[in-house]
C-alpha cells in the first residue's frame, strides 16, 4: 500500500507508473514498422519480409544488402569503385542510404556536381571533366546485360578509351589510344614520339603538319588518316625530284633535312674556300639571297651594307658616316647586339640597379621598331606616373621618381614619413605602404593615394567599438590606445563617470562590459546607460 504524504510523493508515484507502463508497451511498438518503404523497395513491405533485410531484433544488416545487390559486393570483394573507397570502406550500407521514410523516398541522394568522380576509381580529367555524367554513364557503353537492364545506374563502365570511343584508326594501331592521345583533345596526338618509330624526324620533317606525310585513306569503307604503311625509304617517295635524277636519288649527299636550300659542308661545293667563310645566319641564306647574278666574282661583299639596308635610318650617323653593322652586330644575328653596358654607361643615360637587367627592347623599342634616337633620361619618359592626381606634386619633382624609389627595385622606398603630416610610430611603422595607401576607386580599379587622407584611425581601421566612442566625426583612438598594439594601454577607469573602488577593482571587464549584437555587428558594450549597483547586482 503506498501512503501518499505529500504533493511530492504524488509525483514520484506518477512518474513510475507512466514508466511502467511505457516499458510494457515497448516490445509491442517495436513488432510494427516505423514507416512506408521506398519506391524501389516497395516488394518488401509487410512483417513477413523484415528478415529479408534485418537480422531478429537487430536495423539492417549490409551482408542482406549485399546479397541482393550483387553488381556491388561483386566491386566491393574486387577492390574498385567508389564503395571500396576509403570513405566509404568499413561504413554500414544504412549510413547512406536510409528506409522507411515513405515511397517519395529518395534513398540514393547524389549530386553529380558535388561528387568525386576520383573515388570511384578513374579520375576525370582533361575534357572528360567538361561532360555531362550521363554522356558516359549510357547503357549503349554497357555490355554486362544485368546491368545494361537498369535504367539509371552509373555501375558497368570499362576503363578503356575504345569502350566508349570508336577506333578511329580500324585497327591499324594499338588500342591503347593513351599512347598517343591525351585527355584534352583528340587532336594532335600530343602524348605520340614520331621519333620512336623507324622514321625519327629531323629539321624541316619536325615541324611539317601530319597531314603533310599521312594522307587520308579509305580503309573498310571508312576514310581514316593512314599512320601504318608510309614509305619513306627515299625522299623522292615524298619528294619531287628537282634536278631530274641529275645528280641520283641520294638527295642527302648535298641537302639535309634543316633546310632543302641549305647545302651541306660535306657537299661538292665548300663555300669556306671562298674569300668569304659563311658564319652564323650567312649559313642560312639561301644562294641566291646574294648571289644575283651569274657570276659570283660581281658580289660585294666587304661591307654588311653591301647587302644589307640601314635599318636605323642613319640614326648613328657621325661626321658624315654610318658605322658598320659589325660595330655593334655579329653574323649570329640582328637581334643580338656587341653594345655592351660600360658603352651604355657613356652615353648620357648611366644604367643602374635593376636597369642592368631591363632588355634593350623595353627602352628602344617603339611601335615595334627600334629607336635610339629621340630616348628621354627621365623616369616618366618610359614609366607611367601611377600616382598622378593621388599624391601632392611637392613630393616628386621634374617627373623623377627617385624622391622616394630606387632604381634598384621599384619597392625599394627611402621616403621620409615624418615630413608628412602624420608621423609614423609604433606598430606603424612595421606596414608597407600599401597598407594605408591602398584604395579602391570611386570609378573602378584600385591604386594607392598618398592625398587628402585623413589622419583619424578610423579611416584605416574598423571601429570595433560601433561608434561608442565617435566625438563629432571623429573617433580618437588614443585616449586609450597606443601605437604599439591595441591593447588599451592608455585607459584610466578613474577618468570615467564610474570610478573603481574596492572588489569592483578585481572583477573582469567582460563581467559589467557585456557582448551586445545589433544587426550583424556584434561588439563589447562600453558605454553603459545606467551603472547603479541595482544594474549589475
Amino acid at each position: 500500500m503506498i501512503v501518499l504524504t505529500s504533493m511530492q510523493n504524488w509525483s514520484v508515484y506518477r512518474n513510475g507508473v507512466f514508466l511502467l507502463l511505457l516499458m510494457a508497451a515497448f516490445p509491442l511498438f517495436a513488432q510494427l514498422s516505423p514507416g512506408k518503404l521506398s519506391e524501389a523497395h516497395a516488394h518488401l513491405e509487410g512483417l513477413s519480409n523484415c528478415t529479408q533485410c534485418h537480422l531478429l531484433g537487430e536495423k539492417a544488416s549490409g551482408e542482406k544488402c549485399l546479397d541482393c545487390h550483387k553488381e556491388i559486393a561483386s566491386r566491393i570483394a574486387a577492390k574498385r569503385g567508389y564503395h571500396s573507397s576509403a570513405e566509404v570502406r568499413g561504413n554500414s550500407c544504412i549510413k547512406c542510404h536510409s528506409e522507411h521514410h515513405g515511397r517519395n523516398f529518395q534513398i540514393i541522394r547524389f549530386e553529380p556536381d558535388e561528387f568525386d568522380h576520383g573515388k570511384s576509381g578513374y579520375s576525370l580529367s582533361g575534357a572528360h571533366t567538361e561532360l555531362n555524367c550521363r554522356q558516359c554513364h549510357n547503357p549503349e557503353f554497357i555490355t554486362e546485360p544485368k546491368i545494361k537492364a537498369k535504367s539509371k545506374t552509373y555501375l558497368g563502365l570499362k576503363q578503356e578509351c575504345l569502350s566508349c570511343h570508336e577506333n578511329y584508326h580500324q585497327g591499324t594501331l594499338s588500342s591503347d589510344c593513351a599512347s598517343c592521345h591525351d585527355f584534352q583533345q583528340f587532336k594532335p596526338a600530343s602524348g605520340f614520339n614520331h621519333n620512336k618509330t623507324r622514321h625519327k624526324l629531323r629539321g624541316k620533317h619536325a615541324s611539317l603538319a601530319c597531314g603533310k606525310c599521312h594522307k587520308q585513306v579509305e580503309l573498310n569503307g571508312v576514310e581514316i588518316q593512314q599512320f601504318a604503311g608510309v614509305p619513306f625509304e627515299n625522299c623522292t617517295s615524298c619528294h619531287s625530284d628537282v634536278h631530274d635524277n641529275r645528280f641520283g636519288q641520294n638527295c642527302a649527299q648535298c641537302h639535309s633535312e634543316e633546310s632543302f636550300q641549305k647545302i651541306k659542308e660535306s657537299a661538292e661545293f665548300n663555300h669556306s674556300l671562298t674569300r668569304f667563310p659563311l658564319e652564323g645566319k650567312h649559313n642560312f641564306v639561301a644562294c641566291a639571297g646574294c648571289h644575283k647574278s651569274s657570276s659570283v666574282e660581281t658580289t660585294k661583299h666587304n661591307f654588311c651594307s653591301d647587302c644589307h639596308s640601314d635599318y636605323h635610318d642613319k640614326e648613328f650617323v657621325h661626321q658624315g658616316s654610318s658605322p658598320d653593322c659589325s660595330d655593334c652586330h655579329t653574323t649570329l644575328g640582328f637581334d643580338r647586339s656587341e653594345f655592351t653596358i660600360e658603352r651604355h654607361n657613356r652615353t648620357v643615360f648611366e644604367l643602374k640597379g635593376a636597369h642592368l637587367a631591363t632588355p634593350c627592347f623595353a627602352c628602344h623599342k617603339k611601335s615595334n621598331r627600334w629607336n635610339f634616337r629621340e630616348i628621354g633620361n627621365t623616369c616618366m619618359d618610359c614609366h607611367s606616373n601611377i600616382h598622378e592626381s593621388y599624391m601632392d606634386k611637392k613630393y616628386y619633382q621634374e617627373a623623377s621618381c627617385d624622391g622616394c624609389h630606387s632604381s634598384n627595385s621599384w619597392n625599394e622606398i627611402e621616403f621620409d614619413h615624418s615630413n608628412t603630416d602624420f608621423t609614423l610610430e609604433g606598430a606603424h611603422l612595421d606596414q608597407t605602404c600599401r597598407s594605408c595607401h591602398f584604395r579602391e576607386l570611386e570609378g573602378g580599379g584600385v591604386n594607392q593615394v598618398f592625398s587628402d587622407l585623413s589622419s583619424n584611425c578610423i579611416n584605416c581601421h574598423k571601429d570595433v567599438h560601433y561608434g561608442q566612442f565617435e566625438e563629432g566625426s571623429v573617433t580618437n583612438c588614443l585616449k586609450c590606445h597606443g601605437y604599439s598594439d591595441w591593447s588599451a594601454g592608455r585607459f584610466d577607469h578613474d577618468q570615467t563617470a564610474f570610478k573603481l573602488v574596492g572588489k569592483h577593482k578585481e572583477v573582469a571587464c567582460s563581467s559589467c562590459h557585456t557582448r551586445v549584437v545589433k544587426g550583424d555587428f556584434l561588439y563589447t558594450e562600453y558605454k553603459l546607460k545606467e551603472f547603479s549597483c541595482e544594474s549589475c547586482h
